[in-house]
């Protein structure tokens, strides 16, 4: 695959420094530049093409909440974003930006590495999708569907799926028969409009699960087979509460 061609973006030096040098690590990522502030990245932009942008939040001038609501962020456009930054508070206004990654400082390597490979496999489908047609799910009345990723048309057994992790545009399906999650080009509302809704329950604005996969739940999170966690959305408590409810033994 062509190399990702990505900023690193920090007020603090030393914080750009470790931000730059993981970059390098890793094979796939180009750094194309090395920017102080938020409005240094628009000057980078603007002369050049870039993929992803790996930045902090709290920054002056322009925060990095702020720069991202100005990019293009519509449907398969703009760079693919991960923030990078020591206030925790700042993640569900995050993923409003539509980021695929929130990285906690002080953060590792592995941690930043797992997030890289989310940017590698959201820029894979979107070089696919620029020669393809617009995906469509299709199904039939057995509990299949099927989906088109990375230049194939995928069967699926819905009796498989543990979950369906949301990221930007794109969707992770995690199926306990298959080593690697798929991962296609589409909305959490498609998907659902093709899943039963006796069997599977949107718990958060990110996840959709397999009920029968569900092992146990506890602190608002549903732990599914093969340890799998999930986090349970306010929006979505009350619902899942009542489904937990119509299934309890009680004396």
């Amino acid at each position: 695959m062509n190399t990702i061609k990505c900023i690193a973006i920090d007020d603090e030096p030393l914080a750009l420094k470790k931000l730059a040098t993981y970059i390098s690590k890793i094979p796939y990522l180009d750094l194309v530049a090395q920017c102080h502030s938020a409005i240094e990245a628009q000057q980078v932009i603007s002369q050049q093409e870039v993929d992803a942008i790996f930045m902090d939040i709290n920054m002056p001038d322009l925060n990095g909440l702020d720069f991202a609501k100005s990019l293009n962020q519509e449907h398969s456009k703009g760079p693919i974003l991960v923030f990078t930054t020591a206030y925790s508070e700042y993640a569900i206004e995050s993923f409003k930006a539509n980021t695929v990654g929130y990285l906690l400082k002080p953060y590792g390597f592995d941690e930043f590495e797992a997030a890289a490979q989310k940017v590698k496999d959201i820029h894979e489908i979107r070089q696919q999708a620029m020669n393809e047609a617009p995906l469509q799910v299709t199904h039939d009345d057995d509990g299949i569907i099927y989906v088109k990723s990375d230049y194939r048309i995928v069967r699926i057994d819905i009796n498989h799926i543990r979950y369906i992790e949301a990221m930007s545009e794109y969707l992770r399906i995690s199926c306990d028969d298959r080593p690697k999650p798929v991962i296609v080009l589409l909305s959490m509302k498609k998907i659902e409009e093709h899943l039963p809704s006796s069997r599977f329950m949107r718990i958060h604005r990110s996840f959709i699960i397999n009920l029968n996969k569900i092992c146990e739940v506890k602190k608002n999170h549903v732990i599914l087979e093969g340890d799998a966690s999930m986090p349970i959305g306010d929006n979505y408590k009350d619902a899942f509460v009542n489904y937990l409810n119509s299934k309890m033994l009680t004396k």
